[in-house]
């Protein structure tokens, strides 16, 4: 049987369609979007005290706090009547945030202001818009927490080129990554992006470090394989990345530098080192705008690449002069892994799997020492 069609009432049909699809997207641009914080995203924490024993502090914040940017759209970009607030997911670190009224501010077509949430987390953070009693708009976001942020430069052993992909284990999965190419933040699998196909040291730092911090940790990782010092110059793009990487992150509280092997392949000086990584230091800082610790890694060894005890020692020698130098502090010695903690010759020829555990372990004792370093050691490095 055939349908016949009257040509006005289709024409009407294919114009209410037309209006449908092209009213849709209208209605969702209506509709408030929260830009930052973003899902997984951890926040540097300032204001850590660890001459105080949390539980013994009266005031009750010597675990630290951030002002957290908050960034997002509405109609009309209204600036009167927002709230906003945290609230504890399970098994939280920290402190709940009630409803706080908010200063906020236009510009570029969005809405900005900020909340003072204290160190902790998975926290999920909510905002909303009051008309009198009435909510007329709200947003949230989960989980993102308040803790520590470390960015990570070097090379292969920093990256993701050992043997064993690890996962995080810690069970709220508060141990992530910023992957800084996408602006966007991931719970720390291995392999991180951009940084090797196969396993990194990181995933079971952040394990160590999360129930002895009681925060969460992020991690950002611009690492390259089979890089020397001079591969970061601060003309160069590897240089351009970390200064990238840095700035999207906002803050951070330290950089964990893995690197040394090319440099005893190049057959580098110990002086020539100590001046390359003081300038590549000294220019990122500054145009971070931040002054943060460097931790380098005596990282020097390569055994299924390389025996080269010489050109070794003349790394491992500039590191310990950096440890002493201000805007510098030790990190771990990672040359004291050998045997089984190095893959074999066909494997990554890095870490095994027990190798990266370990030099997890090694970086979480110089992290923790640092972290909690008598107050008056931070005057050397001014």
């Amino acid at each position: 049987m055939r349908t016949s069609l009257i040509p006005g009432r289709q024409v009407r049909v294919q114009l209410l369609g037309l209006l449908v699809l092209v009213a849709a997207p209208l209605a969702a641009a209506d509709e408030p979007q929260l830009i930052a914080p973003v899902a997984q995203q951890v926040i540097q924490r300032q204001g850590f005290d660890p001459r105080v024993a949390p539980l013994n502090d009266p005031e009750g914040d010597s675990r630290g706090w951030a002002d957290v940017a908050l960034i997002w759209t509405s109609p009309a970009n209204a600036t009167a009547g927002w709230q906003s607030r945290t609230v504890l997911l399970e098994n939280a670190y920290g402190t709940a945030v009630d409803w706080t009224e908010l200063t906020v501010s236009a510009a570029d077509g969005k809405l900005h202001s900020s909340l003072r949430i204290p160190a902790g987390g998975w926290y999920r953070l909510e905002l909303r818009h009051q008309a009198g009693t009435q909510t007329t708009k709200s947003l949230s976001v989960e989980p993102v927490g308040v803790g520590e942020v470390f960015l990570i430069s070097g090379q292969s052993y920093a990256g993701g080129y050992n043997d064993e992909k690890l996962k995080v284990t810690e069970p709220e999965r508060r141990v992530t990554a910023f992957h800084w190419r996408e602006d966007r933040w991931i719970v720390c699998d291995d392999p991180v992006p951009h940084v090797g196909p196969e396993g990194t040291v990181w995933p079971a730092l952040g394990d160590l470090l999360v129930p002895m911090l009681r925060t969460p940790v992020g991690f950002v990782n611009v690492s390259v394989g089979a890089t020397s010092t001079s591969s970061w110059a601060t003309d160069g793009p590897l240089f351009a990345d970390m200064v990238t990487a840095g700035k999207k992150t906002g803050s951070f509280r330290a950089v964990l530098w893995q690197q040394g092997e090319s440099d005893v392949i190049e057959g580098t000086s110990a002086t020539e080192y100590d001046a390359r990584l003081k300038v590549i230091r000294c220019t990122a800082m500054k145009t971070w705008g931040l002054d943060v610790p460097w931790l380098p890694a005596k990282s020097t060894l390569h055994p299924t690449v390389y025996h080269k005890p010489k050109e070794e020692e003349a790394i491992r020698s500039a590191i310990e002069e950096l440890w002493s130098t201000p805007g510098f502090r030790p990190g771990p010695d990672t040359d004291a892994l050998d045997g089984e903690n190095r893959g074999g010759p066909m494997t990554m020829r890095h870490f095994s799997g027990i190798g990266q555990r370990r030099a997890a372990l090694l970086w979480f004792v110089s992290i923790w020492t640092d972290l909690h370093r008598p107050a008056a050691d931070d005057t050397k490095d001014k």
